[in-house]
């Protein structure tokens, strides 16, 4: 029956995201995932041997514990809640739906490396951006800082908007929650250095697989949307189909090569992560200078793109639903 009213359930969770997003106060589902991890990390690493086998199995293992109780736990809530009336159900789906969809807190944070960039200090923008992105920022110049958000806006607008959208309309906030998990994980052990070479393979791995679909037809329904925004959309097809692999993860670049190719700017390049450079290749070309009002029209492709997204999966969604039904 819980099936039934996911459209809706998703449907009113994303309009919620657009209106409220993520207040600091309300305390977020994704952190008790977190904690999870951190917990499953400490149990599980003493238990297997430390070589490349051991802790390959540890972290294969701490993957089906993380995901199988991400997904059971709302499925059991659901299940009870909308066998005790349709609307409870609903409504704490909608809720979760909404809590898992990130559209306008990264909007609202990236914005705020904008206002630091254009009213205040280089230092005001570095903690800005650092608050959304994982590399160091402290010796950013301008360019620098607005090139960190513009990549984040582009490459979370597959992992936080339109991944998170599309698991959920076919398995509502359960499917949801598993893919936050999958993508909680490789956020926190996906790295490949000494302590997680092995131990992070498994999640990295399943986060790559768990988001190849949905990074593809966000890059496509990004670049129908730069038509939409005035953008440059006949370069950002040559762009995206030119430097869509230019990134380690095999999904990473494909929305960032987008982005770029619609702003007529360069992204990716060098940068440093946690003291160390990275050598990375670039994407896009160098047409013109990063500039922070590339920051709002980032924003603006990601809203877009969003709503196509929205009415592309809830055809989709529909159209199963009525041959189900007809059948």
């Amino acid at each position: 029956m819980m099936w039934r009213w996911t459209l809706l359930a998703v449907v009113l969770g994303f309009c919620i995201d657009l209106f409220a997003g993520d207040p600091r106060w309300l305390y977020h589902p994704v952190r008790l995932i977190g904690n999870g991890i951190s917990l499953g990390e400490k149990i599980l690493r003493p238990l297997f041997p430390k070589n490349k086998t051991g802790e390959r199995i540890a972290g294969a293992l701490l993957v089906l514990l993380v995901v199988g109780f991400s997904a059971a736990v709302p499925f059991a809530v659901l299940w009870a809640a909308y066998h005790i009336h349709t609307a409870l159900g609903v409504a704490i789906e909608t809720f979760w739906c909404y809590q898992l969809l990130a559209t306008r807190s990264l909007k609202d944070e990236s914005m705020k490396v904008e206002d630091a960039l254009e009213r205040g200090t280089i230092e005001d923008a570095r903690y800005a951006v650092s608050m959304i992105v994982g590399r160091d920022t402290q010796s950013l110049d301008e360019k620098g800082v607005t090139k960190a958000a513009v990549e984040t806006v582009a490459e979370n607008a597959s992992d936080g908007v339109i991944a998170p959208l599309f698991y959920m309309m076919i398995g509502g906030a359960v499917l949801g929650f598993a893919y936050k998990a999958v993508n909680t994980l490789d956020s926190m052990i996906g790295y490949k250095n000494e302590k997680y070479q092995y131990f992070g393979t498994a999640g990295a791995r399943l986060d790559d697989i768990a988001n190849f679909i949905p990074a593809r037809i966000c890059a496509w329904l990004m670049i129908t949307a730069s038509a939409v925004c005035g953008l440059d959309q006949k370069f950002a097809k040559k762009i995206y189909l030119r430097d869509r692999h230019n990134h380690a993860s095999p999904n990473s670049a494909h929305t960032e090569a987008v982005m770029a190719g619609a702003l007529n700017v360069q992204l990716a390049g060098p940068a440093w992560y946690f003291g160390k450079l990275h050598d990375k290749p670039t994407i896009g070309d160098d047409i013109r200078p990063v500039e922070p009002g590339d920051i709002v029209r980032a924003n603006r492709l990601l809203y877009t793109t969003a709503a196509l997204a929205l009415l592309l999966f809830v055809f989709a969604r529909a159209a199963v639903q009525l041959f189900i039904m007809l059948s």
